[in-house]
């Protein structure tokens, strides 16, 4: 038996649900996709981060703060509202903002954005030994709680000052962060050995591949993780890579190494803008993804991305 046909008025407005249904779902998929400068890709990641994540990694960069000219790293500007489209594809609330070679010991550009961020952010700065101490005590005020130490590109900072600096900044609860390549950092080992304050390494520590955990310098680094003063960040999964995306299958060995060995002292980074990727940005979702095979416990990776973060960088417990 055939049914009553649907007059014009009914029939447009079964269209027009259709098509308002069509339109929600169409704005709530571009509302997950965020095209970030810097970064391939615009779907968000698999992993839901947990609340009051951190991204523990990150640079600022502004063309009005002069370049150290020294810097040989001079990429274009990835300001604090790029950084902050960056955070809503991710998901992370906290981070870390790292001064980079770019501005030698200038830390405006990072404490400005800090400052811009709020109590969800905190500074590692660059300083060489001629920084005075209430210099010290200001930038403490102002978020910093770490310094760094960039041996891989030319700059501002030496091996010679790793020591004394550290003694000076491990009274205020600072870290000293290293970046360097895998050679440097054997050749600095005594000094880190004997330095007071904990120790930050960047980007898994630049173990070489393809020897990866059999490289005498991943040995180098669990010895002094197992002294409970150190720390490595999971970043940087491109920066030794030989195999690449979308697995990093090399650079994910070594991080399972690290999460077995100490889920304590580990923290996860963005490395965004990716300075170092001068020619093919890495899709971003992709790499905070990699933390589902890096730390598939999901209580592992709360601990990476929230309680580590908390307690390395000095986190209220408010925010």
């Amino acid at each position: 038996m055939p049914g009553t046909p649907w007059s014009r008025r009914e029939l447009l407005k079964v269209v027009s649900a259709g098509a308002t249904a069509g339109f929600l779902v169409e704005c709530t998929r571009n509302a997950a996709a965020q095209q970030v400068k810097w970064s391939t890709g615009s779907e968000p990641p698999k992993l839901k981060a947990p609340a009051n994540s951190c991204d523990c990694h990150h640079h600022i960069y502004d063309a009005k703060y002069p370049v150290d000219p020294r810097s040989t790293l001079r990429p274009g500007d990835a300001f604090v509202e790029d950084y902050r489209v960056f955070q809503k594809r991710i998901g992370t609330s906290r981070n870390v903002v790292v001064t980079p070679s770019t501005y030698g010991t200038d830390n405006r550009v990072t404490l400005d954005a800090v400052a811009a961020f709020g109590p969800t952010a905190r500074a590692v700065v660059v300083v060489d030994d001629s920084v005075a101490d209430a210099e010290l005590k200001r930038m403490h005020s102002l978020g910093a709680r770490g310094i760094r130490f960039n041996l891989a590109q030319a700059g501002a900072t030496t091996p010679e000052m790793i020591e004394p600096l550290s003694k000076r900044v491990n009274e205020l609860g600072w870290h000293i962060q290293i970046n360097a390549t895998a050679p440097k950092i054997m050749a600095i080992m005594p000094i880190l050995e004997r330095v007071p304050s904990p120790i930050v390494f960047d980007h898994l520590a630049h173990i070489p591949e393809p020897e990866g955990g059999n490289h005498p310098l991943f040995g180098q680094i669990r010895a002094l993780l197992d002294k409970g003063r150190t720390w490595v960040k999971l970043s940087g999964a491109y920066a030794d890579t030989k195999i690449g995306p979308p697995t990093y299958a090399d650079s994910t060995a070594v991080a399972q190494a690290y999460v077995k060995a100490a889920p304590e002292r580990l923290v996860w980074g963005s490395d965004w803008p990716h300075p170092g990727e001068r020619e093919n940005k890495p899709d971003d979702a992709i790499l905070f993804d990699l933390l589902l095979a890096w730390a598939p416990d999901e209580a592992v990776r709360h601990r990476i991305l929230v309680e580590n973060p908390a307690i390395l960088y000095d986190f209220p417990k408010s925010v």
